[in-house]
Protein backbone atom coordinates (compact mmCIF):
# COMPACT_ATOMS: atom_id res chain seq x y z
CA UNK A 1 0.00 0.00 0.00
CA UNK A 2 1.14 3.55 -0.75
CA UNK A 3 -0.46 6.66 0.69
CA UNK A 4 0.15 10.25 -0.38
CA UNK A 5 -1.18 13.60 0.84
CA UNK A 6 -2.60 15.94 -1.83
CA UNK A 7 -2.46 19.48 -0.40
CA UNK A 8 -4.64 22.40 -1.39
CA UNK A 9 -2.87 25.35 -2.99
CA UNK A 10 -3.45 29.04 -2.52
CA UNK A 11 -2.57 31.39 -5.37
CA UNK A 12 -0.66 34.41 -4.11
CA UNK A 13 -0.30 35.73 -7.66
CA UNK A 14 -1.82 34.39 -10.86
CA UNK A 15 -1.45 35.76 -14.39
CA UNK A 16 -2.91 34.21 -17.53
CA UNK A 17 -0.21 34.66 -20.17
CA UNK A 18 -1.81 32.89 -23.13
CA UNK A 19 -3.74 29.87 -24.29
CA UNK A 20 -2.48 26.59 -25.74
CA UNK A 21 -3.92 24.96 -28.84
CA UNK A 22 -5.71 22.38 -26.64
CA UNK A 23 -7.63 25.13 -24.81
CA UNK A 24 -5.62 25.08 -21.57
CA UNK A 25 -4.28 28.42 -20.35
CA UNK A 26 -0.63 29.33 -19.92
CA UNK A 27 -0.07 30.63 -16.40
CA UNK A 28 2.54 32.38 -14.32
CA UNK A 29 1.74 31.89 -10.67
CA UNK A 30 3.13 32.02 -7.17
CA UNK A 31 1.52 29.48 -4.84
CA UNK A 32 1.78 28.14 -1.31
CA UNK A 33 0.50 24.78 -0.16
CA UNK A 34 -1.89 24.38 2.76
CA UNK A 35 -2.05 21.79 5.53
CA UNK A 36 -5.57 20.88 4.34
CA UNK A 37 -6.01 18.44 1.49
CA UNK A 38 -7.12 15.10 0.13
CA UNK A 39 -5.47 11.70 0.59
CA UNK A 40 -4.66 9.07 -2.04
CA UNK A 41 -4.20 5.41 -1.11
CA UNK A 42 -3.13 2.85 -3.72
CA UNK A 43 -3.11 -0.93 -3.36
CA UNK A 44 -1.83 -3.42 -5.94
CA UNK A 45 -4.60 -4.88 -8.12
CA UNK A 46 -5.18 -6.65 -11.41
CA UNK A 47 -7.23 -3.77 -12.84
CA UNK A 48 -7.43 -0.03 -12.26
CA UNK A 49 -10.31 1.10 -10.06
CA UNK A 50 -11.14 4.30 -8.19
CA UNK A 51 -13.19 4.62 -5.03
CA UNK A 52 -14.00 8.09 -3.68
CA UNK A 53 -14.70 8.52 0.03
CA UNK A 54 -14.67 11.41 2.48
CA UNK A 55 -16.88 14.39 3.23
CA UNK A 56 -16.75 15.79 -0.35
CA UNK A 57 -17.10 12.44 -2.16
CA UNK A 58 -20.69 13.02 -3.30
CA UNK A 59 -19.62 15.99 -5.45
CA UNK A 60 -17.10 14.01 -7.50
CA UNK A 61 -17.97 11.06 -9.74
CA UNK A 62 -15.43 8.31 -10.41
CA UNK A 63 -15.81 8.78 -14.17
CA UNK A 64 -13.19 7.88 -16.79
CA UNK A 65 -12.06 11.51 -17.14
CA UNK A 66 -11.31 11.87 -13.41
CA UNK A 67 -7.78 13.28 -13.06
CA UNK A 68 -6.78 10.51 -10.63
CA UNK A 69 -7.64 7.85 -13.22
CA UNK A 70 -5.98 9.82 -15.99
CA UNK A 71 -2.78 10.04 -13.92
CA UNK A 72 -2.90 6.31 -13.16
CA UNK A 73 -3.29 5.50 -16.85
CA UNK A 74 -0.35 7.81 -17.67
CA UNK A 75 2.01 5.89 -15.39
CA UNK A 76 0.53 2.55 -16.46
CA UNK A 77 0.05 0.92 -13.07
CA UNK A 78 -3.04 -1.14 -12.22
CA UNK A 79 -4.20 -0.47 -8.66
CA UNK A 80 -7.18 -0.01 -6.43
CA UNK A 81 -7.04 3.71 -5.66
CA UNK A 82 -8.98 5.38 -2.89
CA UNK A 83 -9.37 9.15 -3.00
CA UNK A 84 -10.39 10.51 0.40
CA UNK A 85 -11.94 13.81 -0.72
CA UNK A 86 -11.83 16.72 1.75
CA UNK A 87 -11.33 19.67 -0.60
CA UNK A 88 -14.36 21.18 -2.35
CA UNK A 89 -14.63 20.30 -6.03
CA UNK A 90 -14.01 23.08 -8.61
CA UNK A 91 -13.06 25.59 -5.90
CA UNK A 92 -9.86 26.87 -7.51
CA UNK A 93 -7.53 25.44 -4.87
CA UNK A 94 -5.94 22.81 -7.08
CA UNK A 95 -7.61 19.75 -5.60
CA UNK A 96 -7.84 17.78 -8.84
CA UNK A 97 -4.28 18.59 -9.93
CA UNK A 98 -2.93 17.82 -6.49
CA UNK A 99 -4.87 14.53 -6.42
CA UNK A 100 -3.36 13.58 -9.80
CA UNK A 101 0.18 14.41 -8.65
CA UNK A 102 -0.31 12.44 -5.42
CA UNK A 103 -1.60 9.52 -7.49
CA UNK A 104 1.55 9.56 -9.62
CA UNK A 105 3.76 9.62 -6.50
CA UNK A 106 1.81 6.80 -4.82
CA UNK A 107 1.83 4.56 -7.89
CA UNK A 108 5.52 5.22 -8.49
CA UNK A 109 6.33 4.15 -4.91
CA UNK A 110 3.96 1.15 -5.17
CA UNK A 111 5.39 -0.14 -8.46
CA UNK A 112 8.95 1.16 -8.51
CA UNK A 113 8.27 2.79 -11.88
CA UNK A 114 9.73 6.26 -12.41
CA UNK A 115 7.44 9.25 -12.62
CA UNK A 116 6.39 10.00 -16.20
Amino acid sequence: MATEFAPAKVNLALHVTGQRADGYHLLDSLVVFADAGDRITADPAETLTLRITGPRAAALPASDDNLVLRAARAIGVAATITLEKHLPVASGIGGGSSDAAATLRALSRLSGKPLP
